[in-house]
């Protein structure tokens, strides 16, 4: 089965957390503008960065983001373009 990242889902995770993006920025050592890029969808958390903010949050590595499944149908399409190019 193939995923893609879809929206994050950060801003939920904080509120269960009762937690703000400065206390999550100061917990894990990061920048607070960087905890804000990722809940507002501007970049996409390294798997590293992800694991730190999901333990942070008490939470599992794939809560913090919506995962949207993709058909083999698709994947095949994609890959066969892949293969022409």
């Amino acid at each position: 089965m193939t995923f893609q990242v879809g929206r994050c889902r950060l801003y939920e995770r904080l509120k269960i957390a009762d937690m703000t993006q400065t206390d999550l920025a100061e917990k894990i050592k990061m920048k607070r503008q960087q905890i804000s890029d990722y809940a507002n969808n501007r970049n996409v958390m390294s798997l590293s960065n992800a694991k730190s903010i999901a333990y942070a949050l008490n939470c599992h590595i794939d809560d913090l983001y919506e995962w949207i499944e993709i058909p083999p149908s698709k994947r095949n399409r994609n890959n066969n373009r892949n293969q022409e190019e």
